[in-house]
């Protein structure tokens, strides 16, 4: 059943590229539809860990950021699965997406998800350290 849902989502996806491609036809999928579409995809009880990363794979691959209430349902997917590094490595992947304004989106979305990191029991990543590398020498030959 996932796999017949994984091959429509792609399905649709390559036919709304198509279809943008295409100068004179345009197709977008409206804000709030993604939204609702990705928090029920992630809050079914029937989940794994394949799913929960194709569908991260699949949000994080459209332009802009999530909601944080698909954020919130993607960090409870994970922790159905038990998966803490899936979790670390999505909000790492949602603070890349803020792109030129994660100062100013990012803190939002921290705020936003406080309260939910703190009943899982998660860290964002700057309070794990994964911002600062940890084997970083710098270049020589400048």
């Amino acid at each position: 059943m996932a796999l017949a849902k994984t091959i429509g989502t792609r399905l649709l996806r390559q036919f709304s590229k198509t279809l943008s491609s295409n100068r004179s036809i345009t197709h977008r999928i409206h804000d709030d539809d993604l939204t609702c579409r990705y928090e029920c995809f992630f809050n079914r009880e029937d989940i794994d860990g394949w799913d929960i990363r194709q569908g991260m794979n699949d949000l994080l691959g459209y332009e802009g950021v999530p909601e944080p209430s698909v954020i919130i349902a993607a960090l409870h997917a994970c922790r159905r699965v038990n998966d803490y590094a899936m979790t670390v490595r999505f909000l790492e992947a949602v603070k890349d997406r803020c792109g030129h304004k994660v100062n100013e989106i990012y803190p939002y979305i921290v705020q936003e998800i406080a309260p939910t990191l703190c009943e899982l029991g998660c860290d964002v990543p700057e309070t794990l350290c994964y911002h600062v590398p940890e084997l970083f020498l710098k270049t020589v030959f400048e």
